[in-house]
């Protein structure tokens, strides 16, 4: 059976020069809905911030209305649409279980343990620093930034709220430990999936990653242990007091086991297996019910509300038979959290961002637009730097590494094999500024899981999100001087 030819869906022709300015046009959308709604209301109307459902929205209407105005079908639209939303559903459910499987662990006093134990190790001055290790041990494990975010960064921001730490620098420890894994790890998918798009082996990759990634994370760590010193956790008697009350507070509400180290193992195992990681959340998260039945005063019924509404103290209280003293700690702010509708933000606002991306994908607009960039490139460190702008600019518009990494590969590929660039440059160039930017973006999914997951908002972590900030200035700094592959030209 023969192909069809593939067909336009315009229903007149547009030069090249209407084509570009109709996809500058397509993108600037974006840029001004996000500018309006995000920056010129707080900043200069005294208005309070769009949120991001609407920005996204808006901003979908318009270039969707733009597109048919420019003679796109409707049904190719809508069908692209579908295409990239069928893509998006596995993140979404995946975003569903983390919202259970936080829950879960907290009810089956995974967390509180987990918790009880962070604050015997919450150390004056290093503790940022071990937030970072840990983060990173973590995620070098899972090769997931969210998991570990959602895992290991949900307990560490728990003992710092706990500790009196500086939670900005502790939301951008963790989340900086969490990216260098996301990077770093031959289990990764987005690193899995930039080798795939160059053409390039998984090690070498990686291997290509270490003259960025490793110097900025040694910085970023010695950073945090210099920031503990000027920012030391719980340093006072009275203080030290409030983690002493608070750890007999979850030792009254929770049984505690070595069995509760089970949901965790379990994501572990399942990550160094390579199993798929929605089914080991779902595993994780009924082991986390089932040690919940054996270990906690707790019926089926809340097991049931847990996994609806998220975990309540209140109904934990209540069946433990016992009051909380929350005079020093607001324990039940720090422990009610979870559920199925946990990260229901993130959820919408990911399927509003394949509603534009879709698209503009179908109109052929980012691509279009890069490739405008590459006719006055004669330099390689122009080349290079302008990848690592161009991943920038397509992972902020598409909020999705995977997108980023064929669209930017497949525009600047034949840029590099006529430099003879190698290509694990290209793959490295796509993460570190690609990956690495995800959760410095205001509108990303990315920044607001983390949102979601740890109360931390974007604009109290940023600036303290060292490793990623460390990780973009050494590779633009590589790139400009042409330190790493100058002499490693391909023949």
């Amino acid at each position: 059976m023969h192909e069809l030819p593939q067909v336009n869906s315009l229903s007149r022709p547009l030069s090249d020069v209407n084509h570009l300015l109709s996809s500058m046009l397509a993108v600037m959308i974006l840029v001004a809905s996000v500018a309006y709604g995000l920056i010129i209301r707080p900043l200069w109307l005294n208005q309070t911030a769009l949120p991001l459902e609407l920005v996204f929205l808006s901003a979908s209407v318009m270039v969707m209305a733009q597109a048919l105005c420019l003679g796109y079908q409707w049904q190719s639209l809508i069908n692209n649409v579908n295409a990239k939303i069928t893509r998006a559903f596995p993140t979404i459910l995946l975003l569903f279980v983390i919202g259970i499987l936080i829950g879960t662990w907290i009810l089956s006093g995974t967390v509180p343990m987990l918790v009880y134990l962070g604050l015997d190790l919450v150390s004056e001055h290093y503790f940022y620093a071990l937030a970072f290790l840990l983060s990173v041990v973590f995620s070098l494990c899972t090769g997931s930034s969210w998991s570990t975010i959602a895992t290991i960064g949900v307990v560490l921001i728990t003992v710092g709220q706990t500790a009196n730490a500086h939670l900005g620098i502790l939301a951008g420890a963790v989340i900086g430990g969490a990216y260098f894994g996301d990077k770093m790890s031959p289990l990764s998918d987005t690193t899995n999936i930039a080798a795939i798009a160059v053409g390039v082996s998984v090690q070498a990759h990686i291997n290509a990653m270490k003259y960025t990634t490793i110097p900025a994370a040694v910085l970023a760590l010695f950073a945090y242990i210099i920031l503990g010193f000027y920012y030391p956790v719980a340093s006072t008697a009275a203080q030290e007091s409030v983690l002493l009350t608070f750890q007999t507070q979850l030792q009254g509400l929770f049984n505690f086991s070595f069995w509760l180290f089970l949901p965790p193992l379990i994501i572990l195992i399942g990550s160094i297996k390579r199993f798929p990681p929605l089914p080991t959340l779902v595993v994780s998260s009924i082991s986390a019910c089932l040690l919940a039945l054996c270990f906690q005063a707790i019926s089926l019924e809340q097991i049931f509300t847990t996994i609806h509404k998220g975990f309540d103290l209140s109904m934990f209280v209540s069946t433990a038979n016992m009051t909380v003293d929350t005079s020093g700690v607001a324990i039940n702010s720090i422990l009610n959290r979870g559920g199925l509708y946990f990260l229901i933000d993130p959820i919408v606002i990911t399927i509003l961002i394949f509603v534009y991306v879709g698209v503009v994908d179908e109109m052929g607009a980012i691509t279009r637009t890069l490739s405008a960039m590459l006719h006055k490139i004669k330099r390689d460190s122009s080349l290079v730097v302008s990848t690592l702008f161009a991943s920038s600019l397509t992972n902020s518009l598409t909020s999705s590494q995977y997108a980023n990494s064929f669209i930017v590969s497949e525009v600047f590929s034949k840029k590099y094999r006529e430099h003879r660039l190698p290509k694990p440059l290209l793959s490295r160039s796509l993460e570190d500024t690609g990956t690495m930017i995800e959760s410095l973006v205001p509108w990303s999914t990315t920044a607001v899981f983390i949102y979601a997951t740890l109360d931390i908002a974007l604009t109290e972590y940023w600036y303290w999100q060292l490793m990623s900030l460390f990780n973009i200035a050494v590779a633009l700094l590589l790139a400009i001087f042409a330190i790493d592959y100058s002499k490693n030209k391909t023949r």
